[in-house]
């Protein structure tokens, strides 16, 4: 199995994971938070954990703590200096990317830090021509697709090296999150859909549209504005399968990530071979990160179908 960690991250780390939680810096700020597959036992005692943390994440009674689907809100338990919002950065070659982060009711704060690999290899892919681009289009930007985008950080990366970008999300105060994250970057241009992904695919796929590249976060389940149901196991094939008839043959790339539990990088490379062939050429692996006590601790599946030339 091949592992992925961002070696890039000046403002983040991994401190500590077990007992069901993990314990990060973002910034100067340390959060505990929940983490349902850290089943061994922390390195840190308890005693140093509530020492060091700024805030700790704790999920409403009720809500299983092992299921990675579960969205059910929790409570903050901030100490006195830990602020309601605040920012990090992370850079990467030419690339600067500025976050706004903030305590959200579900326990999520704006940043999925283990997704930066995505990030440097969606710069890399696409970074303008005279850059070396392995998508070089001579008469127009290459089209990137951002599904399930939240708050964007791979359509920054994206929108970084140059290319047209859609991020589509389903929650309109996401997207207000995500384009405050585009203007504290110092970028502009991002296209911005308020709609359910699926709904918003099948539409392209009938308009004849056609993009580079497409970027999928699927969660297990959601809801889209319209109160449109979303299931993972459900959806997912019929979205891959509407993601072949949008990209470019060949010269294009396709990243999936996955978070939910049981759901090995075997069954998106399935997903993916299914509809484009056999013969493609994919990446995949576990993204994760490395606690102080050498655990590495895992946070979802990824595959890449890599461009052809």
């Amino acid at each position: 199995m091949n592992r992925y960690a961002s070696s890039h991250w000046t403002e983040y780390a991994l401190i500590d994971s077990g007992g069901l939680e993990k314990l990060e810096r973002f910034g100067k700020f340390v959060l505990a938070r929940p983490e349902p597959q850290a089943v061994w036992k922390k390195a840190l005692p308890e005693k140093e954990w509530e020492e060091l943390w700024h805030a700790c994440y704790k999920r409403n009674r009720g809500t299983d703590p092992s299921r990675s689907d579960s969205f059910e809100k929790g409570t903050w338990i901030r100490k006195k200096n830990m602020p309601d919002q605040w920012k990090i950065s992370y850079s990467y070659r030419e690339m600067n990317l500025h976050f706004r982060l903030g305590l959200t009711a579900f326990g999520h704060i704006g940043v999925f830090p283990e997704q930066a690999e995505n990030w440097d290899f969606i710069y890399d892919t696409i970074r303008p021509a005279r850059s070396g681009s392995t998508l070089k289009k001579p008469v127009s930007q290459p089209r990137i697709l951002n599904l399930f985008a939240y708050t964007g950080g791979a359509s920054l990366a994206a929108r970084a090296a140059g290319a047209e970008v859609v991020h589509v999300d389903s929650v309109r105060p996401v997207i207000n999150w995500a384009r405050e994250m585009m203007e504290l970057t110092g970028l502009d241009g991002i296209r911005w859909v308020v709609e359910d992904a699926l709904k918003f695919v099948q539409r392209e796929v009938r308009r004849g549209n056609r993009y580079d590249g497409i970027i999928l976060d699927p969660p297990a389940y959601g809801r889209g504005p319209d109160g449109e149901k979303w299931m993972l196991q459900e959806g997912v094939d019929e979205m891959i399968g509407c993601c072949h008839q949008l990209l470019h043959p060949g010269n294009s790339f396709l990243i999936l990530s996955l978070y939910s539990m049981g759901f090995s990088t075997l069954i998106s490379e399935n997903l993916i071979r299914s509809h484009f062939g056999s013969t493609v050429p994919l990446q995949s692996g576990e993204l994760c990160f490395t606690d102080k006590a050498n655990r590495i601790l895992p946070l979802g599946t990824m595959v890449r179908m890599l461009p052809v030339h």
